[in-house]
This record gives structure tokens, C-alpha cells and sequence, in this order.
């Protein structure tokens, strides 16, 4: 099947850009409430960045807290009757941080228009009317959360995205200086987001040229930024880290995602794993599906004096582990991109069970 996906309507990309949000926003204003809601990664508060927030006295900003757990149905629907009771329905919704936040910005965009608990439109189209405008401003780069048409939101019975068009930021500011100050770990932790999105997408029977021109271009950079000559973090890695991660989440569009993050939905509806340390967790035992890519990420891994846990499943009770690959198991999308369309024959639960007690 041919997929129409809708891209980001507009992007501004430079060191510097996030002086451009005010007047971006300003075109806006007049819509609904005539107020923006801004969702900012906790980690900012206090900090330079929110006395450059360009926020007047009418908007709302709210500072969120995204360690440890990642975005649930109950906070957005929370958060979103919270603000339609104290001002209505924002002119629209700024998201400044990682990927949970830039989930929280679609999710909650789209929940202002769209009647009940955001419960229950966890799933392909199944959200009835357009989200009102929101624009996003990654902080950390490797999700590809700032041009996928997915917010991904942990319910009470599954973790699962919010997709559709409309999910989709229609605006995007890319600005490298954010990212500076990012920790090594998460450096890596997200960046290998966007690089295990590449090796998934490339590694499946829906990967095309499309999917592939994009998924080829930034394992390219991914390569240079944590195993070239120049690897690390510096500027001009920062630059080619913003443009990886967006041209990583583009591959995926246009293609799927596999095994690791099947493992890795498990691992955070269960666990509560942060979505990119779970998929490296994962991906590291992953030889016999993504042989050169998991060496390649060991080499990363070396290169930068990071190392993950061994040894994890030997806590894990049977039920929890059963738990876990149930979670996986009902993600045919993943599986059906890795392992063919017959992947039902070949892949049970204690399949599952089995790759998680590699961990």
C-alpha cells in the first residue's frame, strides 16, 4: 500500500532560530482563546531558556516533568480540561524538550477538538477532527518525535500512538544551541533512537527508495557524529545530530520500525523504561536480526564510555517477562516490517518471552 503522509508544514532550521518563535507565533494569536499553551521539558525551569520563552501575560506555561515515566492518556486528558476550564481552547500549543514533550504537544493538540480520553484514539486514524496548531522545538535529537505523525501515550491498557495527519507538528523549529547540554548518555541514548530507526526501517520488507534515501543519509551522519575521526559533542555535530534525527523519523515514516522497538514497547508499558534506553537495551542483543548495526552500536558504546546493564532479565519474574511480550506481540505493524507478512508462524509469545531474556 502507497502511503500519503503529510511532512511538516514549515521548518526553521539555525543556530540562533528560536528568536524566530515570537514572531512565528504572533501570525497565529488570533485564533480560539487568542492564548498559547506552552508544554516545557521540567529540566528548563529556572534555567536561560525560560526567561527566553516569548510568552505573554495570557498564555500558560507549564513545566513537565518527564523523568522517569513517559506521556499517559490520563495526563493529557488532564492537562487538557485544566486549561479548557481556567481559558478554553489555546490559538495553539508550544512544545519545548524531548521527544515526551513533543508527544505531549501533538497529543494534546489534537485532544482540544477531539471529544473524551485521549484513550481512546490510540491507534491508526482514529481521531475524528483536525488538533488546533502546534509547533515544536526539540531539545534532544534522536526520537524523530518532531516530524513523526505519532504520539506515542501509555493507557491503561496499552502503549500505544496517536496517528494520523494530524498529528503532525505544522511548525518546527531545529536550533543545534539547545541540544549543547544535553549528558553523554542521553547523548548516545537518543541519538541510537535514530539509529536503530534506520537499521529497523532499512531491515524489513516495506523499506523502499524512498524510505531508504533518507534512512542512508542519516546513519551517514549517525556514523561521522559517534564514530568518526570528530566524534563527540561538539557544534558542528550538534548541527548534523537535528538534521539525522529528522530524516531518521521520515524513513520510518515511510517505512516501519521492527523487532527492537516491539522489545522496546514492552519494556516501557511494563518497566517504565524511557523509550530510547529501552531500545538500546534491547538492540544490543539483536545480533541475529541486525547483525552490523548492533556491532556498530557496541563500537558507539565503547567509543564514548557508556555501557548498559547485563543480566537484567535474571529479576524478571515469569509474569512479568509474559507481561512484556504480550505488549510486544500486539504490535503486528513491527513484526509484520521484520520478519514478512507470515510473521504469525514464525513469532509466538514465548518467541518474545525468550528475546527478552537475552536482556
Amino acid at each position: 500500500m502507497h502511503k500519503n503522509f503529510k511532512n511538516i508544514d514549515k521548518v526553521v532550521f539555525g543556530r540562533g532560530s528560536f528568536s524566530e518563535m515570537e514572531g512565528i507565533l504572533e501570525q497565529k494569536r488570533n485564533e480560539n482563546a487568542r492564548f498559547f499553551l506552552y508544554v516545557v521539558d521540567n529540566y528548563f525551569k529556572g534555567k536561560d531558556l525560560e526567561k527566553r520563552l516569548p510568552a505573554k501575560p495570557e498564555d500558560i506555561v507549564r513545566f513537565i516533568d518527564v523523568d522517569p515515566h513517559e506521556p499517559t492518556t490520563e495526563q493529557i486528558d488532564a492537562l487538557r480540561d485544566e486549561v479548557m476550564v481556567t481559558k478554553g481552547i489555546p490559538a495553539g500549543v508550544v512544545g519545548i524538550g524531548g521527544g515526551s514533550i513533543m508527544d505531549i504537544a501533538k497529543a494534546i493538540s489534537l485532544m482540544f477538538t477531539n471529544e473524551g480520553s485521549s484513550e481512546l484514539y490510540q491507534g491508526l486514524n482514529l481521531i475524528k477532527k483536525p488538533g488546533i496548531y502546534h509547533l515544536g522545538v526539540p531539545t534532544i535529537s534522536g526520537t524523530g518525535a518532531e516530524v513523526s505523525m505519532t504520539a506515542v501515550l501509555t493507557g491503561p491498557v496499552k502503549k500505544l500512538g496517536l496517528k494520523c495527519d494530524w498529528t503532525v507538528f505544522n511548525q518546527v523549529i531545529l536550533d543545534p544551541e539547545l541540544i549543547a547540554s544535553v549528558p553523554v548518555d542521553k547523548w548516545l541514548y537518543t541519538g541510537m533512537d535514530t539509529y536503530i530507526h534506520c537499521i529497523e526501517s532499512e531491515n524489513g520488507i516495506l523499506n523502499n527508495a524512498y524510505s531508504h534515501a533518507f534512512a542512508d543519509q542519516s546513519l551517514k551522519l549517525c556514523r561521522e557524529i559517534y564514530l568518526g575521526g570528530n566524534a563527540g559533542q561538539t557544534p558542528e555535530n550538534d548541527d548534523k545530530l537535528m538534521v539525522a534525527s529528522m530524516m531518521g523519523g521520515l524513513s520510518l515514516t515511510y517505512s516501519e520500525v521492527g523487532v527492537c522497538h516491539a522489545l522496546s514497547y514492552g519494556l516501557s508499558k511494563i518497566l517504565g523504561e524511557k523509550h530510547c534506553y529501552a531500545n538500546c537495551l534491547a538492540f544490543q542483543h539483536l545480533e541475529d536480526y541486525y547483525g552490523e548495526g548492533v556491532r556498530e552500536l557496541k563500537q558507539m558504546l565503547v567509543q564514548h564510555n557508556v555501557t548498559l546493564p547485563q543480566g537484567l532479565s535474571k529479576t524478571w519474574s515469569d509474569e512479568t517477562i509474559t507481561a512484556m511480550a504480550h505488549v510486544a506481540y500486539n504490535l503486528p505493524h513491527m513484526w509484520n516490517h521484520a520478519i514478512g507478512t507470515d510473521w504469525k508462524e514464525k513469532v509466538t509469545i514465548d518467541t518474545i518471552k525468550d528475546l527478552y531474556r537475552r536482556l
